[in-house]
């Protein structure tokens, strides 16, 4: 965070530099004394000591230290953000395309850059860039976010006094557009065909999934593989739903190509590896059309869930004008399919629908019942259906298969129920056994309901559940939604070969009784569960330690992630 804080007030002082000068040009003519380049050197090697200081940067005065997000300071001292940034935090559309270009959007306005281009197209105008956009040796993206803010209504300012950097909106609060629709920008996948099969919760997921990675990468991932080798006990003719497609793909069971495993002829590939990594997916529990809103807008497609009363795309449904493909459900059924949502429309004429709402406005989304279904397998649901958005998918990162290399886990049913002691702070803990010239690089588990709050530790060479109380901090952090979330330490920590270790994860969930996600079995998919293959503890205080397994007939929701290093590296 340090070397992030030092950049910032880096490119602050050369903001103000370069903005007074431009002012003056009106009225006089600046001339660099000799000693100028000198004392520029002289007065950025200060500000780098100084900000080797314990600083922040804020959001509208919330610290950002948390959110571990890239930021750097380039040559040219222009604060370049990580794509990330731009999204999390300032509520940008981000979209990357193969040819290099990149579409950064917020509100009504848009921006066009290149890598290959110093300059930018600002809603049809030109501007010289100080420094162009980059892609890391990692293929990440950076975008300079100094030179730009003005654009998308935010202004940076640091406070000597109070050792902060401050991000601030200037304009509207609202960053999101009258309409939105993923399918003119290139972000989804051709529409597909479930049949009469009981998959759409696995198509929606496996839809939403493959925006994640759109425009740059158009992956068809096979919905036969997750339904038929997931750790649940059920088939292609049995319903499901997000919780299962998220444990399969946390779990690395999936995804695999459409190709090496085709949907519907009664064959599977259990050997297949998984081609992606899941590494997070946010679970919003609540309507908030907004919140959905900006979910589309900045990561992908919305897995959700509706009440349709037609079973296939002959079938007839009062709720459904097929003239318009506009469908408005006003009932008290439950939902009974899932789609993707990839985008909305404000303006959509209420008088559309059979049954007119009271409002203008229906979400976009995206059907498995073919292409002969709606608007080539498309359709409009109104903004009042009683069902839409109640609960609520995004797939937000999704790393290549080789983001670790090896997995510890014990939960291949994922987050199926909670457990905790009545208060919104636990702590958890799962102990697992290294092999060779191992490091640990990150762990996984789930926050239970939003805003919520971390820790992790460590414990080397674990004996029994003494040993949790000799933990060593590693990371912090906060998740603002609920979800599955990886979190990646600062820097890998090397274990000792074929040791027992275990890590213990402190967490804090506003609001919640019971914040440690568990799975055990509550039913008939769920009678597959084997809780003889972890060694898990639960904890109030972090002192007395009570076993998982032995005392809960559950297994904790935690998993740990390593690396093997080269034992012939320096």
């Amino acid at each position: 965070m340090k070397k992030i804080l030092a950049g910032v007030l880096i490119i602050l002082a050369g903001c103000t530099v370069f903005y007074f000068a431009q002012q003056g040009q009106n009225q006089r003519t600046v001339v660099k004394s000799d000693s100028y380049e000198a004392s520029a050197k002289e007065f950025e090697s200060d500000v780098v000591t100084y900000l080797d200081e314990d600083l922040d940067v804020c959001l509208e005065g919330k610290s950002l230290a948390n959110f571990g997000y890239n930021l750097y300071v380039n040559e040219s001292m222009q604060l370049m953000a990580s794509r990330e940034f731009f999204e999390d935090i300032l509520n940008c559309s981000v979209v990357e395309y193969k040819d290099g270009k990149v579409l950064v959007e917020r509100g009504e306005t848009q921006i066009a850059l290149d890598k290959n281009s110093d300059t930018a197209d600002i809603n049809g105008d030109e501007i010289k860039l100080i420094s162009q956009i980059i892609f890391d040796e990692d293929g990440n993206l950076f975008i300079p976010v100094t030179q730009l803010s003005e654009y998308i209504d935010y202004k940076i300012e640091y406070s000597l006094s109070d050792s902060m950097v401050n991000i601030t909106r200037t304009g509207d609060a609202s960053y999101l557009p009258a309409r939105y629709d993923m399918r003119e920008k290139g972000r989804v996948t051709p529409v597909r065909d479930q049949g009469r099969y009981g998959t759409c919760w696995a198509f929606a997921s496996l839809g939403a999934l493959e925006t994640t990675l759109m425009p740059m990468e158009e992956n068809i991932y096979s919905t036969d593989h997750m339904t038929l080798n997931n750790s649940y006990n059920l088939d292609l003719s049995q319903g499901g739903e997000h919780t299962m497609s998220i444990a399969y793909l946390a779990a690395w069971q999936g995804p695999v190509y459409e190709e090496d495993d085709v949907y519907g002829d009664g064959v599977t590939d259990s050997t297949l590896e998984a081609v992606k990594h899941l590494e997070e997916a946010i679970v919003i529990n609540e309507r908030d059309d907004e919140v959905i809103k900006g979910a589309i807008y900045r990561y992908g497609g919305v897995e959700t869930s509706l009440y349709l009363q037609m079973n296939y795309t002959d079938d007839y449904s009062r709720y459904y004008d097929e003239n318009n493909f506009a469908y408005y459900y006003d009932g008290d059924r439950k939902p009974n399919h899932d789609v993707v949502i990839v985008g909305w429309d404000d303006d959509y004429p209420k008088e559309n629908f059979t049954r007119e709402p009271e409002n203008d406005g229906a979400f976009v989304c995206k059907n498995s019942w073919g292409e002969e279904f709606g608007e080539d397998g498309y359709f409009y649901v109104s903004y009042e259906d009683v069902n839409i958005c109640n609960q609520s998918i995004v797939y937000t990162k999704l790393a290549d298969a080789d983001n670790f290399d090896k997995i510890y886990q014990s939960d291949l049913l994922g987050w199926v129920g909670q457990m905790g002691f009545g208060t919104e702070s636990a702590y958890f803990a799962n102990v697992y056994t290294a092999g060779k010239n191992e490091e640990l690089a990150a762990v996984s588990f789930y926050a239970t309901a939003p805003d919520t709050k971390f820790s992790v530790y460590l414990v080397r060479n674990f004996k029994n559940e003494d040993s949790l109380t000799e933990r060593e901090f590693l990371m912090s952090g906060e998740m603002r939604y609920a979800g599955y979330y990886t979190a990646k330490l600062y820097e890998p920590v090397e274990l000792e070969d074929n040791s027992d270790f275990a890590v213990v994860v402190y967490i804090t969930t506003p609001g919640t009784e019971r914040p440690i996600a568990i799975e055990y079995n509550v039913d008939d998919r769920t009678a597959q569960v084997d809780i003889s293959d972890g060694q898990g503890y639960i904890s109030l205080y972090g002192e007395a330690w009570h076993s998982a397994e032995l005392t809960q007939d559950c297994n904790i929701c935690l998993k740990a992630f390593t690396n093997v290093v080269n034992e012939d590296e320096d």
